[in-house]
């Protein structure tokens, strides 16, 4: 393959709307890469994404795009899917729009094990509509609509998609691409329903809000799962944990589980699935 990442973009699309130090950029460059190298072109790719930051990003890639209602990506990859089984259908949604709205969704995707990939981008706020108060907004967090901080336990979304029946579950960084990429390329060799959190970052909601600095310094908050880069946040002034937020759990990374059970494709026997023999 001779594709370039920058060769996959929709120029025209251009300028993004993504925020200065957003994650999702980096994101986004990753999941460019990964599929430079497998495709020539997107012709048999397909992307759907729900509503937020990071369900825009499927504008920019110049494949055949998918942009649904809050929520509901899932939902429409999951008919797409049943009815061309032969496009790799990738969900790129984001932690209010897949685990909030839409997790009932989620877990359904997971149980029966479609063969969809779902890329999670986990921002920790709904960054697009006000910065409110997420799933997965660890406690003490402020938000728009937690302004003494948040007093509800987080999701873990890995562990929800595990428990669901989902067969691959990785976890990545907007901090460590290089680690996000083999994620991302096992999640779409497998077949079955892979789910990838990826952690990302809002700078003008919750690092603001959380007085945590610029886009850099929250990528460094970032180390925090992985022991090798990790490094004390004394070493960061801009960082200031314990101002009414503590500082993020550690969370392993990379591949944290995979089987290979049918898929759902295999149950109804569709073109390229073959029909399991009782």
């Amino acid at each position: 393959m001779t594709t370039t990442a920058k060769a996959l973009l929709r120029r025209e699309m251009m300028p993004h709307i993504l925020c200065p130090g957003c994650g999702h950029g980096i994101v986004m460059n990753t999941m460019l890469r990964v599929l430079a190298r497998r495709y020539d072109n997107l012709n048999n790719v397909a992307l759907v994404a729900g509503i937020g930051c990071s369900s825009r990003i499927v504008g920019y890639i110049d494949a055949n795009t998918l942009h649904t209602t809050h929520g509901r990506a899932l939902t429409f990859a999951s008919g797409l899917k049943l009815a061309r089984p032969e496009l790799k259908v990738i969900v790129v949604t984001g932690d209010g729009d897949g685990l909030g709205i839409g997790g009932n969704h989620l877990i359904h995707a997971a149980r029966r094990n479609i063969d969809l990939t779902c890329i999670l981008f986990n921002n920790e706020t709904y960054g697009m509509t006000g910065g409110q108060l997420a799933p997965t907004t660890v406690r003490e967090a402020f938000t728009t609509t937690s302004p003494a901080g948040n007093t509800e336990p987080h999701f873990d979304a890995a562990a929800l998609a595990t428990a669901a029946g989902a067969s691959f579950v990785g976890r990545g960084q907007a901090f460590r691409p290089d680690a996000l990429e083999e994620v991302l390329e096992r999640a779409l060799d497998h077949r079955g329903f892979s789910f990838v959190e990826v952690m990302t970052d809002c700078t003008e909601y919750f690092g603001r809000k959380n007085s945590l600095g610029g886009g850099s310094d929250l990528l460094f908050t970032q180390s925090r799962s992985d022991e090798e880069v990790s490094r004390d946040l004394s070493e960061w002034p801009s960082l200031r944990p314990g101002e009414g937020w503590q500082v993020r759990e550690t969370q392993p990374i990379g591949v944290l589980s995979e089987d290979s059970r049918p898929a759902f494709e295999e149950s109804l026997g569709l073109p390229g699935y073959k029909r399991k023999e009782t």
